[in-house]
C-alpha cells in the first residue's frame, strides 16, 4: 500500500496523513491515532528515501564503532541493545548504519557522516571514563545519545544508563548479609565507565560493613567466558580463597561456574555467585527458576528507549537535555547461599 491509497481509505489528504505519521505537532491527537491505526492495519510503512526527501533528513541513525572496541560487535549485550533500538528506528521510518573509525580519527568520522548527510543522529555506546567522543559531538552540535555515562565529562548531554553503582552495592550487601566476608569482584575493563561505577558500589558495601578490600580478589578485563574461568581458577588457589564472587557479566559468570565445577565445588553451597545478566534474549538465566542470582536489567529495553530519546532530539534539537537512570532488579537464584563454615 502506498501513501495515496492510505489517504483515500482515511478520507484525508496525503499531506495530513504524512504529517500524522511523522509526528508533526499541528496534527491533532485523534487524527494521529486514527492514521497510525489504519497504517498498522493495512501494513503501510513510509518509504524512508521519500520521507527523507520530504523532511530534508537522511532517515538514518549512525553507530560509530571505535577500533579499540570492535570486540563489542560480537557481544550479545551489544546485539540486544541494537535489536531494541532497530525496532524503534523502524517504527519511526529510520534505518540504521554502522561504521568503524580508528580512535585517532573519531572526530573526522563523525564530521564526515554529518557533512555528507549520511545520518541524522548518533548513538554512542561503551563510554569510557572522561569519554572524549561526548565533547566532540557536543562541539559539533549534532543530535546524539549515550548508552551509559562518563565520569569526568562536565558538558550536558542526553544519556540512558542502568544504575551500576547501586546495583553492585546492593548485590555486595546481599552477600554480606549471607555471612560472606571474602567476596571477589570479576569486573569489566575499568577504563569503561560502567565498570568503574560497579567497582565503586562493591567497595562502598565493603566499607559499610567494615571490610577491607583485598586486591587479590579484584580482577578487571574484557568480560569473556575464558576470563571468568581463569580468574576464578586462580583465586581458588589462594591461601584464603573467596566464598563469594560478584561478576559484571553473565558471560563471565558462565566461566566462573565452569571453574567451580572443575574444582569439585558446588555453586551456591561452597561458593556463591552473583552475575549482572542484562536480561539477554539469547543467553537466558534459566527458565522458571534463575540459575544465577543476578542484578537484572533489560539491555534490549534500554536500546528501545535510547532510540526514542534520540529521535525526539532529532525532531526537537532545542529541547532541554534528557536523561534516564534505570534501576536493576536483584533476582535471587540458585547460585547464592550462606557463607560456608571453613573452621
Amino acid at each position: 500500500m502506498n501513501l495515496k491509497q492510505l489517504s483515500e481509505i482515511l478520507g484525508l489528504s496525503q499531506t495530513t496523513v504524512s504529517r500524522a505519521l511523522n509526528g508533526y505537532p499541528e496534527v491533532n491527537e485523534d487524527t494521529r491515532q486514527r492514521v497510525q491505526a489504519a497504517a498498522a492495519k493495512h501494513g503501510y510503512r513510509p518509504n524512508s528515501r521519500a520521507k527523507g526527501l520530504a523532511t530534508g533528513r537522511s532517515m538514518v541513525i549512525g553507530h560509530v564503532i571505535p577500533s579499540s572496541s570492535q570486540h563489542e560487535m560480537v557481544n550479545p549485550i551489544f546485539g540486544d541493545f541494537v535489536a531494541g533500538a532497530a525496532r524503534k528506528y523502524s517504527d519511526h521510518g529510520y534505518d540504521m548504519m554502522f561504521t568503524n573509525a580508528d580512535d585517532t580519527s573519531i572526530e573526522e568520522a563523525y564530521r564526515s557522516l554529518f557533512q555528507r548527510g549520511a545520518v541524522d543522529g548518533i548513538v554512542l555506546q561503551g563510554p569510557k571514563v572522561n569519554e572524549h567522543r561526548i565533547e566532540v559531538l557536543t562541539r559539533m552540535g549534532v543530535p546524539f545519545i549515550v548508552h551509559g555515562r562518563s565520569t569526568g565529562v562536565d558538558v550536558p548531554y542526553d544519556w540512558i544508563d542502568v544504575n551500576n553503582k547501586s546495583s553492585f552495592l546492593r548485590a555486595t550487601r546481599f552477600l554480606i548479609d549471607l555471612g560472606h566476608r571474602r567476596i571477589a569482584l570479576i569486573n569489566g575493563l575499568e577504563d569503561m565507565d560502567f565498570a568503574q561505577r560497579r567497582r565503586d558500589g562493591y567497595l562502598g558495601a565493603l566499607q559499610e560493613a567494615g571490610l577491607s578490600p583485598d586486591p587479590e580478589l579484584m580482577r578487571s578485563a574484557e568480560m569473556t567466558e575464558v576470563y571468568g574461568h581463569h580468574e576464578t581458577r586462580d583465586m581458588l588457589r589462594l591461601d584464603d580463597p573467596p566464598t563469594a564472587i560478584l561478576t559484571a557479566s553473565m558471560i563471565s559468570a558462565i566461566g566462573v561456574r565452569r571453574a567451580l565445577n572443575e574444582a569439585g565445588l558446588k555453586m551456591g553451597k561452597d561458593v556463591s555467585v552473583i552475575a549482572h545478566d542484562d536480561d539477554l534474549s539469547y543467553l537466558k538465566n534459566g527458565q522458571d527458576v534463575p540459575i544465577f542470582t543476578a542484578t537484572r536489567s533489560s539491555v534490549r529495553r534500554a536500546g528501545e528507549m535510547a532510540a526514542e530519546m534520540l529521535i525526539e532530539r532529532i525532531k526537537s534539537p532545542e529541547d532541554p537535555v534528557k536523561t534516564r537512570l534505570l534501576e536493576a532488579e536483584l533476582v535471587v537464584g540458585g547460585s547464592t547461599g550462606p557463607a560456608p563454615n571453613r573452621f
